[in-house]
Order: C-alpha cells, then sequence, then structure tokens
C-alpha cells in the first residue's frame, strides 16, 4: 500500500495472542472512523488458518474494545468476496448477525465457476468467432491501451479516470510479476481491446478492461475475455468484479448481461458499519 500511502491516515492494527501475531487488519482512519481498508478492494481480518473458531471471536471482541477506548465510534468492513479465501471460512458473517452493525452498502460481484464447463451464450459465441479470425492474444500494450482505450472510454462515458494511473500500476507490477498480468486483443500490430489482470491463488480477477469504439464489429472483447478464461482455466474463479458504474451502486443491466453472457453468476458483496461499543460474549457463542 506504500504508493498511495500520502492518501490515507494509516490505522493498521496487529492482534497478538501472548506473543503470537494471530491477526492483521489493514486500516485507515477518518475522524471517528476506521476503515478497512480504503486504499484497498476488500477488507477484514486477515487470519491464520490455524486459528480457531473461540480466537476469531475474542480476536474480534478485543479489536472492538480497543477501537472504543482510542475514540474510534465505527469501524467500516467492505466484505472480502469468499472466493478469495484459501480454505473455507465464514467467521465474520456469523458474528455480523449479533452485534450492532448494518449494511452500508450492498454490491454486485460477478463470477464465474466451473470452468472446466464454461461456455458463453450464443452472442457471445458470435462475437468469439468473429474476433478469432482477426485478432491475436498477445502480453503487450499496456502503455497505448491505459492512454488511448481504457482512459479515453472512462472518461467519454463516466467523466472519470482510472483509480490507478499508469505509472502507479507498472510500478505494482514490477513488485507483483507473477500477479498482475496484461493482455491485449491485437490486429495486425493495433490494439483493438486489453484486460488488466490481478491473479491470486483461486482468482483471476478482471480489475480493468476495455476496447475500441468498434470492438462489437472486430469481436476483440469478446475474444480477450474467451482467450483469458481459457488460458486461466485451472483456476477455480474468474472475478468479473461489480456491475456498478458509479456510487449508487445500482446494477447496469447491461454490463451485468454481458458478465453474464460468458456464464458469471452475482455473489454479494457487502459494506458493513460496526459500532465499536458493541459486546460480544463469548457465553452468546459457546457452550
Amino acid at each position: 500500500m506504500d504508493y498511495h500511502s500520502d492518501r490515507f491516515e494509516d490505522f493498521s492494527l496487529m492482534v497478538f495472542k501472548g506473543e503470537n501475531l494471530i491477526a492483521l487488519l489493514p486500516g485507515n482512519k477518518k475522524g471517528k472512523t476506521l476503515f478497512s481498508h480504503q486504499g484497498l478492494s476488500y477488507g477484514g481480518l486477515i487470519v491464520s488458518k490455524k486459528i480457531r473458531t473461540i480466537d476469531y471471536i475474542e480476536t474480534f471482541s478485543t479489536l472492538l474494545k480497543w477501537l472504543n477506548t482510542k475514540g474510534v465510534l465505527e469501524m467500516r468492513i467492505k466484505q472480502l468476496p469468499f472466493i478469495y479465501n484459501k480454505h473455507l471460512t465464514q467467521e465474520f458473517e456469523y458474528i455480523m448477525h449479533d452485534i450492532d452493525c448494518k449494511v452500508v452498502a450492498n454490491n454486485s460481484y460477478y463470477v464465474l465457476d466451473q470452468l472446466q464447463q464454461y461456455k458463453p451464450n450464443r452472442n457471445r459465441l458470435r462475437g468469439i468467432k468473429k474476433g478469432k479470425d482477426v485478432m491475436t492474444l498477445e502480453d503487450s500494450g499496456m502503455d497505448y491501451f491505459w492512454e488511448h482505450v481504457l482512459t479515453k472510454n472512462l472518461c467519454d462515458k463516466f467523466g472519470v479516470m482510472p483509480v490507478h494511473t499508469y505509472q502507479e500500476i507498472v510500478l505494482l507490477q514490477s513488485k507483483f510479476p507473477n500477479q498482475i498480468k496484461f493482455y491485449s486483443a491485437k490486429e495486425g500490430g493495433i490494439i483493438h481491446a486489453g484486460a488488466l489482470l490481478f491473479i491470486t491463488d483461486n482468482v483471476v480477477h478482471f480489475q480493468y478492461s476495455s476496447g475500441k469504439e468498434n470492438r462489437d464489429e472486430t469481436g476483440a472483447l469478446d475474444f480477450l475475455f474467451d482467450a483469458i478464461i481459457r488460458k486461466y482455466s485451472e483456476y477455480k474463479y474468474i472475478s468479473f468484479g461489480s456491475s456498478a458504474t458509479d456510487d449508487t451502486l445500482k446494477i447496469d443491466s447491461g454490463l451485468a448481461y454481458w458478465k453474464e453472457s460468458f456464464g458469471a453468476y452475482l455473489i454479494p458483496q457487502r459494506t458493513y458499519a460496526i459500532k465499536t461499543n458493541s459486546i460480544i460474549n463469548l457465553e452468546t457463542y459457546i457452550i
């Protein structure tokens, strides 16, 4: 997170049991609210696979008490989609049932699973076939894509810039070359579409993707997504991300259909506002 540390008042925390570090909470503070973390896509406790349920509950309880003594009245956590967990764990969702919290945002997050049975619908297949006739998949041209395709489209359609600058992405890619990959759909050396991927153990996530205005005529974006999905078919999940295009978090029906036409389904990504004076009584959970 060092590349944008000047934008946030860091308030990241470590939780110990005795001398053993058992949990991390990347966070930043604004006034009397702790956010986990506004510079990251997802939030919440990072815990060891070895942590027991009782330890998790006690960790969360201790965290709330400590924050309250420091004058932090509320903690906001943007839920980590379960597909990113390295093992089955939903203790956070379990605790949220019994403490003073509310869902302040509910985002639509689209995911493709069962990749070995992947089959796009007829509309996508037509675009893919069209693209295959003229396009090649390459891993070059990110600088051109960023300026002349992605930034242009975001400015023209939504009046916004990419969250990351090109320089920031280059810096991040230099630190994580195996986790951040770029691919383009080219015709005769000319880029028609591009996609930047964030890759974790379970998930290949489309962080940024866009195509030129003629993408429907050339099938460039359809071809690109299909080629990437097939290239990474050994992974558990392909993440298409949110289908909201602004802060209202309303589903963009056209964007949702495009993702669904590849076989993706919606899972919710909620943001919770949690009062730090919430009392977690272990006796409520354990007999």
